[in-house]
């Protein structure tokens, strides 16, 4: 597996150019890959990662990720979602490597929360990154981490950003050589620099809740929004 995704970064990174695209063609799941734990032991689990209407769903269960086969540098990604039911918790997880490296179930990453309330939060997941008032919104210094029980949660900047159930949200995240911005619905809710990774794969969680996704499209760029 490590072997793989070594050889992955080798040929992705080897044509680090690319031209502006969607990730979802409306039709199926290519261009991605499943990763679901519970598939491991019985296959016919249910893939909690489907194709309905023309939208790509999270059912949110069982819990995994969806992971683009490419790897991406220095691009702005934008995410049109909404919850399809009670309001939960979902991630769109950039610069993603090895898999399963966290409770044997999340990817190597940077995660931004799509979590209702809490859209623009940033979770570190083996991966690191730094914002202002780092305090005030990881928590104590000492307890900072990556993995286990350490404070890996960096609140964003606001929880008014997100438009009231059943609406279209958009969600709009750029990464830049060590740099992460994003935006909800053109609010700026999160900004981090000194990330310990600059490229990677991209995930979709599923964790919990049934999340719709109508627009994924990528773009490479070379500075970042103000």
């Amino acid at each position: 597996m490590k072997l793989y995704y070594a050889i992955l970064l080798l040929i992705t990174l080897s044509c680090s150019t690319f031209a502006q695209k969607s990730l979802f063609n409306g039709k199926n799941l290519s261009g991605w890959h499943v990763d679901v734990p519970a598939m491991d032991k019985k296959p016919d689990t249910i893939n909690p990662f489907i194709v309905r209407n023309g939208m790509l769903v999270s059912l949110g269960t069982p819990g995994g990720h969806l992971i683009t086969d490419k790897i991406y540098k220095n691009y702005q990604l934008t995410v049109q979602y909404r919850f399809a039911g009670k309001p939960g918790n979902c991630g769109v997880l950039v610069h993603a490597s090895t898999p399963r490296a966290l409770y044997g179930m999340f990817p190597k990453s940077v995660e931004v929360q799509m979590q209702h309330k809490d859209a623009g939060d940033f979770w570190c997941i083996e991966e690191d990154i730094t914002v202002p008032d780092m305090v005030a919104r990881r928590g104590p210094q000492e307890n900072w981490g990556v993995n286990g029980n350490k404070l890996r949660r960096i609140k964003n900047l606001t929880d008014d950003s997100e438009k009231p159930l059943g609406e279209w949200n958009t969600m709009v995240i750029q990464c830049l050589n060590d740099e992460v911005k994003v935006w909800v619905n053109g609010t700026l809710v999160n900004y981090g620099t000194n990330c310990t990774v600059n490229s990677g794969q991209i995930a979709l969680q599923a964790e919990g809740s049934e999340v719709e996704f109508k627009q994924l499209d990528l773009k490479p760029i070379k500075a970042l929004s103000k």
